[in-house]
């Protein structure tokens, strides 16, 4: 098997044969819920068919420095960054493409990189393989120059692309890559993955990863409360369990985060949200289990229609991160929506 992959044995054992039968498609697509595994399998697919494995897994996003890097670039002109497209390439023949900016998007800068690169032949070995992760987040000028690629793909080339959502894609890149679906961990999974890093409060990040073992590494729990009691401040506000000034007070303090971006208080709201919808149909475990108290009083004042709504609105948030909204304008207003229902 792909060595240290932990979940969807299936898939990983089909991308292993394809290589020991030499017949492996020119683009691949790994689509699955964030945190489940999909760029650390297309790295371990790629250690496969080249040498250098331990080169190839220096330019995992999560790791600090590369977390830094990704970071920094968020404080630099657009300017600057259109003239060094972000590439990661530790090992010369795998290359990673990630979201850049602060709306962390897949540039066309970057796609011209890809177009260009993709004509050098491999240092070693008979391939190169191109990541290009978080393919969802590909601006349009991006995903059509993206396309030009996919089209007439040198020979030596093999290109992984990464989504939570395989729909948000252009249909001419889906029909032209040979996807496979990464489903999340079962707890029999999850709970010796979790015991073997010896993480720290291991049920909560059982409850919280829901099945991606990226989450329950990276989680930051300590941020994660924080941003849970805003937000549950905010639907208590919006369910009339508390006055519209405990949401003002909390909102003042989420502003000065100038570093948090609104689409991890958006998380939180679903989880919470989801909870509250579960409490309303009498069923447990919960996912925030600590909070169930909190939880319980927000569900016996609202209805159905309204959890309904309340995740419509953040459907519609999620649909505006792009446009870089304000995360306190857009969250006062969801406030003040929930209270008028």
């Amino acid at each position: 098997m792909i060595p240290k992959f932990h979940g969807n044995p299936g898939v990983a054992a089909t991308l292993e044969d394809m290589v020991s039968r030499r017949r492996i498609p020119q683009t691949i697509l790994l689509d699955g819920p964030h945190g489940i595994g999909k760029a650390t399998l297309a790295r371990r697919f790629g250690s496969l068919l080249m040498d250098g494995a331990e080169k190839i897994e220096k330019d995992d996003l999560s790791l600090p420095d590369n977390l830094s890097i990704v970071s920094e670039r968020e404080k630099w002109p657009s300017e600057k960054r259109v003239d060094d497209p972000l590439l990661f390439s530790t090992h010369p023949d795998f290359l990673t493409f990630a979201p850049d900016g602060p709306l962390r998007q897949l540039s066309i800068q970057q796609m011209r990189v890809l177009k260009e690169r993709s004509q050098f032949k491999p240092l070693r070995g008979d391939w190169r393989v191109f990541l290009i992760d978080q393919i969802d987040r590909a601006n349009e000028q991006a995903a059509n120059s993206l396309l030009k690629v996919l089209e007439e793909p040198p020979s030596h080339l093999i290109l992984i692309l990464t989504a939570e959502n395989p729909y948000n894609l252009l249909p001419t890149i889906r029909s032209r890559a040979v996807p496979f679906h990464l489903e999340p961990l079962a707890e029999s999974e999850m709970r010796p993955f979790i015991a073997e890093r010896h993480l720290d409060q291991p049920e909560r990040r059982l409850a919280l990863a829901s099945g991606s073992p990226g989450i329950a590494i990276s989680m930051d729990l300590d941020a994660y409360d924080k941003r849970r009691s805003a937000m549950l401040t905010l639907l208590q506000v919006g369910a009339g369990q508390a006055p519209f000034a405990e949401w003002a007070r909390a909102g003042e303090a989420i502003a000065v985060r100038k570093t948090e971006k609104l689409d991890y208080y958006l998380d939180v709201l679903y989880v919470l949200l989801e909870d509250l919808l579960l409490l309303q149909q009498g069923r447990t475990p919960i996912r925030n289990f600590d909070a169930q108290a909190e939880l319980e009083a927000i569900s016996a004042r609202v209805s159905f229609e309204w959890i309904r709504n309340a995740v419509k609105r953040v459907d519609e948030l999620v649909g505006l991160l792009r446009r870089n909204i304000q995360k306190s304008i857009a969250l006062d207003a969801f406030a003040l929506e929930l209270r008028s229902r």
